[in-house]
C-alpha cells in the first residue's frame, strides 16, 4: 500500500498521492492522486488497485538500466503510414518505457528525414513524440529528482556517451 506524498504512475501519468480517504458511499479506501503535469486534476483510485492502473515509479537503478538499453532499442521500420497511428497509440497507451523510446526514436527519425527533404514535420509524428517524451521524461524526472528539461538533456548526453 502506498502512503501520502508517494509518487506513483496511474495509467501513464506520474501522480503524487495527496491523501487516502474512505468513500462515504461504499466505505472503501481511495488514493487521491494529483498528476504532476496537471495539478488542477484530482483522480480517485481504489487502494485495492484491482484494475492494475497503479504502479511504482521506476527506481534510479531501473532508469540507469533503461538508459543503457536505449541504443539497442530499434525504431519502428517499414511501417505503412496508414497503420502508423494505430501502432503509435498501442505503444503509447499499452506499452512499456521501451515502447515509448521506440516512438521517440521513430518520430525523431521520420521528422528529421522530412526536414532534410525540405518538408514540414508531420503533425501526427510530432504529437506522438511529445506524448511519449512527456510520459517517459516525467517519470524519469521524478525518479532522479530532476526537472523535465534536465532529464531530457541528461538522457541525450548519456546516450551520446554510450554510442561513442
Amino acid at each position: 500500500m502506498y502512503k501520502e506524498n508517494d509518487y506513483v504512475v496511474y495509467k501513464k501519468d506520474v501522480c503524487k498521492i495527496k491523501s487516502i480517504k474512505k468513500s462515504k458511499i461504499n466505505g472503501k479506501d481511495y488514493y487521491i492522486l494529483v498528476p504532476v503535469c496537471d495539478e488542477s486534476l484530482i483522480i480517485d483510485v481504489p487502494t485495492d488497485n484491482r484494475m492494475g492502473y497503479l504502479r511504482n515509479i521506476m527506481s534510479s537503478k531501473e532508469v540507469d538500466k533503461l538508459i543503457n538499453n536505449i541504443p539497442h532499442i530499434e525504431p519502428l521500420l517499414n511501417i505503412n503510414d496508414k497503420h502508423l497511428e494505430r501502432i503509435y497509440k498501442e505503444l503509447l497507451y499499452n506499452g512499456t518505457q521501451e515502447d515509448l523510446i521506440k516512438i521517440i526514436k521513430t518520430t525523431y527519425l521520420r521528422n528529421d528525414h522530412r526536414i532534410n527533404n525540405n518538408k514540414k514535420i508531420s503533425e501526427k509524428d510530432n504529437y506522438y513524440l511529445n506524448q511519449a517524451e512527456k510520459y517517459l521524461y516525467t517519470e524519469i524526472a521524478v525518479a532522479l529528482n530532476m526537472d523535465f528539461t534536465e532529464t531530457k538533456n541528461y538522457i541525450i548526453n548519456k546516450v551520446e556517451e554510450l554510442v561513442k
